[in-house]
């Protein structure tokens, strides 16, 4: 078949924090996408492709993003996929524009569980790897044991002959220098620049083919908007030509068809999208004109129309139900309230990302959003606060499914490394969780990796106290790995809540008495209501407290009227930390100005008649 020699489209795949978008970076540098001015005038932020104000507060990668670089006669398509597998839809969707992958792996973690997933992705896909060990020059880099580590994980993975036979190019991305020779451990590659990188990806990342005189067909992969032209749709033409104004057969999911007219055509150079006048096979395009178009549709020819498969990405394993807020003090700070508002913008999110789904409940202002992870359903609803929406979100919970009359649940695949001196404290924590070990190396370093499998709902709220155990130097991660029978009940948070049982301003006399029961999340002057989680319990139970008491004044003196009043400073609570917080009958009250967390039942004489009811 023949091929487009001068163009070859590649996905940059790791495990979060392994340096893709850094990489992704240096190689627009070299390749003169940014001009000598931009640099001095300060113009080019670090992690360009890090665009979202979200991704550059968090510094991950959250969308899939394009961009392409000049490299002689070459024209490189690259798409930066995030390394969180709770956003495992977008390298889906990422692998389906592409001809192979650049698979990063730091050259002291090693592959980590998203290095395994998003690989597990690309030799599904029958992709082509090129492998990068990045990050060469750290102190305690291992670089000969990763490779080693890396070829463990091909074969785990069942890949064939053919794809283990990857060339392995050494990295140091910051600085942006590559080499095809070993470096020794914690030092630079003696290349100057990332020319062996380039010429690897011309020599084994496939050129596109396609048939001569084929009908058009291009595949809609992902979506955008511009203020000037609406909605986008961001294709991969695989066969045939598309022209600016020219009339296709626009096929939907449903099976339906209909004619449309290209209005604009855009191509990607560097970071910019530029005016086209046509398009041919492998090219990656931004298409205006079709309002409506949906992710996993086809253009095709109108006289010859051929629709492509629909993306398919995997089901979701975690839900929470979102709503309108219904506390006292809703209203306050947001400007979308209404059920009507929320349901639209939950629609819309389903538009652009594939990976989610909404459920109608029993109740008409609230919907369970089903998605991959804790991550990426915080994402989305940090995302609708800063729009301006005022939500109830409830406490996570796993998805579960039905084989063979059996109920199954998600499990995951856990990944620690810890100081030596903490793993009593990590193998309890685990065994709580009903989780079993795979694997454990010493790697003589004073530190320990143990690999588990866990149901997922153990690790919802896992995070914060796996933190405290390990006086924050242990690293945690996850990612789905299948669905296995029901494991029994878990060991829930082993504290209760500190629950305030009338509206007023938190005083300090009030949480000076109450911080010895237990941590408190608020501070004084703070607005409450009743039924307001207003700290942590020290014990068990909850517990309903007067956090707004005031000091009773007398005329009679007191030796200890004048002294200090000595607070502990209240836990602040962000959003991921207040879902991994909450219990079953809890919630959180999200708003553009706080998070507050809340019983869903706020009346305490309500609760405690629900408590009797089911004590008898």
């Amino acid at each position: 078949m023949p091929r487009r020699e001068d163009l070859r489209n590649v996905a940059i795949v790791a495990h979060v924090d392994h340096g893709k978008t850094t990489l992704v970076d240096a190689m627009l540098w070299q390749s003169g996408a940014f001009t000598q001015h931009q640099a001095d005038q300060g113009d080019v932020n670090e992690r360009v492709m890090d665009s979202m104000d979200l991704e550059r507060e968090k510094g991950i990668t959250i969308l899939a993003k394009n961009t392409a670089v000049r490299h002689g006669d070459l024209t490189i398509n690259i798409i930066d996929t995030p390394g969180h597998a709770d956003f495992g839809g977008e390298v889906e969707r990422g692998l389906s524009m592409v001809d192979g992958v650049v698979l990063l792996v730091d050259a002291s973690e090693g592959p980590l569980p998203q290095t395994r997933f998003v690989l597990r992705k690309a030799l599904q896909s029958r992709l082509p790897v090129i492998l990068v060990i990045n990050k060469v020059d750290r102190p305690d880099a291992r670089i000969a044991e990763v490779v080693d580590e890396t070829y463990e994980l091909f074969l785990d993975l069942d890949a064939d002959e053919d794809q283990i036979d990857f060339p392995i190019v050494y990295c140091h991305a910051k600085a942006g220098k590559a080499s095809l020779e070993r470096p020794k451990d914690g030092e630079s590659p003696d290349s100057p620049d990332l020319e062996p990188l380039f010429q690897v990806i011309r020599d084994t990342i496939p050129a596109p083919s396609f048939t001569e005189g084929a009908p058009l067909q291009a595949h809609v992969t992902n979506l955008d908007a511009s203020p000037y032209l609406g909605r986008l749709a961001l294709c991969r033409v695989h066969e045939g030509t598309i022209r600016k104004g020219q009339s296709v057969t626009w096929c939907r999911t449903d099976g339906s068809q209909q004619r449309v007219r290209i209005t604009e055509l855009l191509m990607t150079e560097a970071l910019e999208r530029v005016p086209a006048e046509e398009a041919g096979p492998g090219d990656i395009i931004a298409i205006a004109g079709i309002e409506d178009i949906t992710i996993g549709e086809t253009l095709a020819d109108p006289e010859d129309p051929r629709p492509l498969p629909v993306i398919t990405v995997d089901e979701p394993s975690i839900s929470m139900t979102i709503g309108i807020n219904t506390s006292p003090l809703a209203g306050k700070s947001g400007t979308k309230l209404t059920a009507r508002l929320v349901k639209n913008r939950l629609d819309a999110e389903l538009v652009g990302n594939v990976s989610i789904r909404v459920v109608p409940t029993d109740r008409p202002d609230t919907w369970e959003v089903q998605g991959r992870g804790e991550l990426q359903l915080a994402i989305l609803v940090e995302l609708m606060r800063r729009e301006g929406f005022e939500l109830t979100v409830g406490k996570p919970q796993v998805v579960t499914r039905v084989v063979d009359g059996k109920v199954h649940e998600p499990v995951e695949r856990l990944t620690v490394d810890i100081p030596e001196e903490y793993l009593g404290v990590v193998t309890q924590l685990m065994a709580l969780r009903k989780g079993r070990m795979e694997q454990m190396v010493n790697h003589g370093t004073g530190w320990v990796r143990m690999e588990y499998v866990v149901p997922a709902r153990g690790l919802i709220g896992f995070r914060t106290e796996f933190l405290t155990e390990t006086r924050g130097t242990g690293l945690l991660h996850h990612v789905f790995e299948a669905y296995e029978p029901w494991h029994g009940e878990l060991r829930t948070r082993p504290t209760g809540s500190l629950v305030a049982d009338r509206s007023g301003p938190v005083t300090s006399f009030a949480c000076h008495n109450l911080q010895e029961r237990g941590t408190l999340f608020v501070s004084p002057t703070t607005e409450v209501y009743e039924g307001m989680i207003v700290g942590e319990n020290s014990r068990a139970d909850d517990m309903d407290v007067n956090i707004c008491k005031e000091k009773k004044l007398t005329n009679m003196r007191s030796s200890t009227g004048d002294e200090l009043v000595r607070l502990i400073p209240p836990r602040a609570m962000g959003m991921e930390q207040a879902l991994e917080f909450c219990r079953e009958d809890e919630c959180v009250e999200v708003t553009p100005a706080t998070v507050r967390l809340r019983k869903v039942v706020l009346s305490a004489q309500e609760r405690e008649r629900t408590r009797a009811r089911r004590s008898r």
